[in-house]
């Protein structure tokens, strides 16, 4: 709002000014430009729009739009093939009408394959639940990998209709985890465009779009199939629900890629210390999202973290007391344990232990500590940073030991020298350090250092 003593008040728009400018897309560009009537503008677009949203709201549904109408061209041609599965119609044309038997056959099949798909519901709210919150975007992609598999089961119901039940209900289990994966991924992204508190409005709008590109998705897949000579080759079929589903998981991870996250979660918080510890300017939500991988899980990036481990975990059954009470020592100030181990599968990995009373600064502070060690000391290039070789000796053994404990303390000095100018420049890059998304793992015992 700009105010003056003799004019009126001017509206003025910066926030989606800013986030033009820094898209990458110029479709965004010409969309803005665009005179709709106002009534067009309120039945698609949340009240107060553009204010009322986040800035990477319309982008987005731009992107969402065709990838709801692929989605719907791909059920439609899966659902012939269902159809023609239990009974309804042939690849060979055949127009004998079903008798009252087979009917009653094909809707007992029908109703059947759903029972799965309410287990698989259950499992998922139950399961992973607290996993939505930390990686909405990775969770949304994975939906729609787990929907495609299910839809391949069903699709392949004509091949096999003997087997009709067992594959469609293989098939409605997957779709039924899609939609436990997908649907509270996507209540996160919802909130995040409410900006204004306005989630009812953002929903109801996102409905709006979703039923339109079903309509024009229903529309051709209905003109598809309709196709002469398509229905009875299941090869030009398949075919044709596999360029579609490609295309459809394309526009997907272009909608998703596109969403811009000012809370911090792992990723994002590996990428801001990764960035901080190299001695690089810390990225703003804008390109730390662009530098994202939405594909990959946390679990898998290098270096490699475990969280919440006990302390078996920790430090293995070979440590001795003196080591483990200048261990505990050590991070008498921290509300974590950090130690670097070897594992057989994976490498040189660091295990954390959170002590009690540990919050997401920290997850944060673990993860600084780690991307210290990884990039400034030894324990990520040696062997076995704490036993060395099998055939080590004692001696050798004590002084790889002290070397661990030199590091770590190295590293922990370090920490509490530069980690409040840490959160002070991703402040400053736009971050909100206030709402990290950074959980402290509740599955295992924590640990509380007593000792004076």
């Amino acid at each position: 709002y700009v105010l003056d003593r003799y004019s009126m008040v001017q509206i003025v728009d910066e926030v989606q000014k800013e986030m033009i400018s820094d898209s990458k897309i110029g479709i965004l560009m010409a969309i803005q430009h665009l005179h709709l009537p106002s009534i067009i503008k309120e039945f698609i677009l949340p009240a107060g729009y553009p204010g009322s949203v986040s800035g990477d709201y319309l982008e987005y549904m731009f992107w969402q739009f065709p990838t709801n109408v692929t989605a719907w061209i791909c059920k439609t041609l899966v659902t012939s093939s269902l159809l023609k599965a239990v009974g309804i119609g042939s690849w060979t044309g055949s127009t004998a009408a079903a008798s009252a038997t087979a009917a009653l056959t094909a809707t007992i099949k029908w109703v059947s394959k759903d029972g799965l798909g309410a287990i698989g519901r259950l499992v998922i709210g139950g399961r992973f639940g607290g996993r939505f919150d930390d990686d909405p975007k990775q969770w949304r992609m994975y939906a729609d990998f787990v929907g495609s598999a299910g839809s391949i089961f069903e699709l392949a119901t004509p091949l096999v209709p003997g087997y009709f039940l067992p594959l469609a209900s293989l098939g409605n289990l997957a779709k039924a985890i899609a939609k436990g994966l997908k649907d509270p991924s996507f209540r996160v992204i919802q909130n995040h465009f409410a900006v204004s508190g306005n989630l009812g409005d953002v929903a109801a709008k996102e409905e709006v779009w979703e039923v339109a590109g079903e309509l024009v998705g229903l529309a051709i897949g209905v003109t598809i199939i309709a196709t002469p000579g398509l229905l009875n080759s299941y090869p030009k079929l398949t075919l044709t629900w596999t360029s579609l589903r490609l295309l459809h998981l394309w526009l997907r991870y272009q909608s998703l890629s596109v969403l811009r996250f000012s809370t911090i979660n792992l990723k994002r918080a590996r990428l801001l210390v990764e960035s901080h510890v190299s001695g690089s300017a810390i990225p703003d939500f804008t390109n730390c999202n662009q530098q994202e991988n939405i594909l990959i899980f946390q679990e898998l990036l290098k270096p490699r973290i475990l969280f919440g481990c006990s302390l078996e975990m920790l430090t293995g059954r070979n440590i001795s007391g003196n080591e483990l009470e200048a261990l505990l020592d050590l991070y008498k100030n921290e509300k974590y344990i950090l130690m670097v181990t070897t594992s057989p599968l994976h490498g040189q990995e660091a295990r954390i232990a959170f002590k009690v009373g540990a919050t997401t600064i920290t997850v944060f502070r673990s993860i600084w500590q780690t991307y210290w060690l990884s990039m400034h000391g030894e324990l990520f290039n040696k062997k076995d940073p704490l036993k060395g070789s099998i055939l080590s000796s004692q001696e050798k053994m004590t002084k790889e030991s002290s070397n661990l404990i030199h590091f770590l303390r190295q590293s922990l000095l370090k920490l509490d020298e530069t980690f409040d100018d840490f959160l002070f420049q991703v402040e400053n890059a736009g971050w909100d350090v206030k709402h990290l998304t950074l959980k402290v793992p509740t599955k295992v015992t924590v640990m509380e250092n007593d000792t004076e």
